[in-house]
């Protein structure tokens, strides 16, 4: 049970010393449930950041569907990636995830399945190719390893596997090791002894030889429960190796006294017990085989024998009915067949090194009659019985069929097959088991094209946020979107300024509207960044005109500062905005006033955040009597900053519309900052590169 032998699995095999290009010389596909299994692994290990950065770095998709079949580089492309982010080989990488896969198909349901395949873990590796065989039924683009397991004297084994992928072999010690402590309580290790390219196959493929050293795990003192569990797997293997030694301890056990009647003979026996009685077990065979050949021929209707040169000595009825060359006599197995799985070559010596397997055979398509050219080639699965005594082979098979439609394709019927012949059930209920996949894989695809509209939407969402964010403070926003009512609120320190174009109506007569918009855009995307970059409000903009509060909707004690460093900014950079008519820089005129202000949402279709108040009339009238490229304060604000470091000029005393004679001043520049964090020069930068907002406020 390895990656490459899960029905899920397809991945190809990569050598930590071989070169990309080596790795692409075929395309594979793999199930999505391995690169599923390779996120797993990485989140809970590593966390969710680390599978990002992983997928980025590799460039693959964020979920895998687990019936969907995907392009094996996707799953070499996480390995690669996952060995340069963890700065480790891809031998530690694959043998972790080798361990974890074990662990993962447990979790996916195959946990009762491989409990069951073997009571000890040469019988289990043993019949992992019969569970693949068995597993294909349901996952056609399966094509997994082959394992072949030889037990030495010493209780070692020698684990023979096979792949069409190099060099994930390093996976297989991570999985067999965790089956080995999971089900047999015992740790091993596993030393590569040989590595070769597999030239008894048909295709060249990666041949790897693990030595196996199996011990069990020590069990605490005082316990013998583990030691008890252990040791019928010992007696077994010694009684698999040494099966011919004498016993001599059960010899005398079973020894009865030949003038005992045979029925006291037969009671002693019952009296051993089951377990002795089984250990004693010798099976008792007839002198002769009761069963003519056509009854054989019509029970097994798929069998078929061949000797030493692959010559066919006999056949079912349903096998030469539909490959009639059988019916010939002396005819070569290997001319109407070709052997599929293992993949080896057709001899009896190929055959009988992977002889404990099942053997998938598949007629060639220019051998069968006319009738069945255009029909899908019949495969046939079973098992290969040398016969010693008679020196050939018996191939034990039924047809290999997944569905009912795949019986149908080939013009066969249930009744085909031996009622005896379990085929037939599994026909059935892999049947079932298909359409419960196709669902399966429908649910997985609606979910996954739900987690896509979510994330679409959530993206969507913040979208519309960040808009209404632009048009509102956030706190209100936020009360609005709960359908609350926000009142409105008295701040009793802000200072608010306006700004506008010097000469903006003639500017207006003597050019296109869309000169116009061009230029106000240009000066607005640079007044909004400045407001970024200062953490202050923008109110609203009507023509030419630019609000911008400080201290509000957020009280702070900076905030004439902060509007009197924003007003600094926009002086500079009106200087890169070019008017239409002239073709230079524009001039604006800036006004600042602090005081007491109203705050509150006004309208429905399109609220607003509004300020009300006289200090919003007499900053209105600091800009309307301002000069050109200037910032001019009123007495509040110049109270507010006379000891900050700004150099301010006293203007005198002038008529001011509505408020009389008012002593002004005019703002110069900032003593302690420069011009470039005035601007917030780098902010800037990254902010246009992104088109994104930031905060950054570097005088609170």
């Amino acid at each position: 049970m390895s990656p490459g032998g899960h029905p899920m699995s397809r991945v190809r095999h990569w050598s930590s010393t071989r070169t990309s290009a080596d790795m692409v010389d075929m395309v594979i596909y793999e199930y999505g449930f391995i690169n599923t299994c390779l996120k797993s692994l990485v989140v809970e290990q590593f966390g969710e950041e680390t599978w990002a950065k992983l997928r980025d770095e590799a460039g693959v998709q964020d979920t895998f569907l687990t019936y969907e079949v995907y392009k094996d580089e996707i799953t070499m492309q996480l390995v690669r990636a996952a060995c340069k982010l963890l700065e480790v080989k891809p031998e530690v990488v694959l043998r972790q995830f080798g361990e974890f896969f074990f662990e993962f198909c447990k979790r996916s349901g195959y946990d009762h399945m491989l409990r069951t395949l073997g009571g000890n873990l040469f019988d289990f590796i043993d019949n992992l190719d019969a569970l693949h065989s068995y597993l294909a039924l349901s996952y056609k683009e399966m094509n997994a390893p082959s394992f072949r397991v030889e037990r030495n004297r010493d209780d070692t084994m020698f684990l023979h596997y096979y792949s069409d992928r190099r060099g994930l072999c390093h996976i297989v010690p991570g999985i067999i090791g965790a089956v080995a402590k999971e089900f047999f309580n015992s740790e091993i290790t596993m030393e590569i002894v040989n590595q070769l390219e597999e030239l008894e196959r048909t295709e060249k493929k990666e041949h790897v030889v693990f030595l196996v050293t199996q011990q069990p795990v020590t069990a605490a003192a005082g316990s013998s429960a583990a030691t008890q569990s252990l040791q019928p797997q010992t007696d077994r293997s010694n009684a698999m190796i040494w099966s011919t030694k004498p016993l001599p301890q059960k010899r005398a056990n079973v020894s009865l006294s030949r003038y005992r009647s045979h029925w006291e003979t037969v009671r002693r026996l019952v009296r051993l017990g089951k377990s002795k009685l089984l250990r004693d077990f010798e099976p008792v065979y007839p002198k002769n085989l009761n069963i003519d050949l056509k009854t054989f021929c019509n029970a097994f209707p798929f069998h078929i024998v061949f000797d030493e040169q692959l010559v066919v000595c006999q056949a079912g009825v349903n096998l030469q009915r539909i490959v009639p060359g059988l019916q010939t006599m002396s005819i070569h197995l290997d001319q109407f067949f070709s052997i599929v799985r293992p993949e080896v070559s057709f001899t009896i010596s190929s055959i009988r090194k992977f002889i404990n397997g099942h053997f998938v055979l598949q007629t060639r398509r220019d051998m069968m009659p006319e009738a069945w050219r255009d029909r899908p080639v019949l495969q046939l699965r079973g098992q290969m019985i040398w016969m010693s005594s008679l020196g050939c082979m018996l191939y034990q098979a039924s047809p290999l069929l997944r569905s009912l439609q795949e019986l149908a394709e080939r013009h066969m019927h249930i009744s085909d097959i031996a009622p005896h012949d379990v085929t037939r059930d599994l026909i059935l209920l892999n049947q079932q088991r298909l359409a419960e996949m196709e669902l399966s894989n429908q649910l997985e695809r609606k979910k996954e094209e739900l987690h896509l509209l979510s994330k679409h939407l959530e993206d969507e969402k913040k979208k519309t946020e960040n808009l209404l964010y632009a048009m509102l403070p956030k706190h209100v926003a936020n009360q609005l979107k709960e359908g609350k009512t926000v009142e409105a609120g008295e701040f009793k320190e802000c200072t608010i300024l306006f700004s506008d174009v010097v000469s903006f109506t003639n500017i207006c007569a003597q050019c296109e509207p869309i000169h116009i918009v061009f230029m106000l855009n240009s000066m607005y995307l640079r007044f909004d960044r400045l407001t970024t970059v200062h953490n202050v409000y923008k109110v609203e903009t009507i023509g030419d005109a630019y609000m911008v509060v400080g201290g509000v909707p957020i009280p702070v004690s900076s905030h004439a500062e902060r509007v009197a460093n924003f007003a600094l900014g926009m002086i500079l950079v009106a200087k890169d905005v070019i008017s239409p008519v002239t073709g230079e820089p524009i001039e604006i005129r800036v006004g600042l006033h602090c005081g007491p202000v109203l705050a509150g949402v006004v309208g429905e279709k399109m609220p607003r955040y509004c300020l009300f108040g006289d200090t919003v009339n007499t900053a209105s009238r600091m800009e309307s009597h301002g000069l050109p490229s200037k910032i001019h304060l009123s007495p509040s604000v110049y109270q507010t900053l006379k000891d900050k470091a700004f150099l301010i000029q006293e203007r005198g005393e002038i008529e001011v519309k509505g408020k009389g004679r008012m002593t002004t001043y005019f703002l110069e520049r900032n003593l302690g900052v420069s011009e470039q964090k005035i601007l917030g020069s780098s902010v800037l930068e990254s902010l246009h590169r992104s088109g994104g907002a930031g905060r950054l406020a570097f005088f609170d």
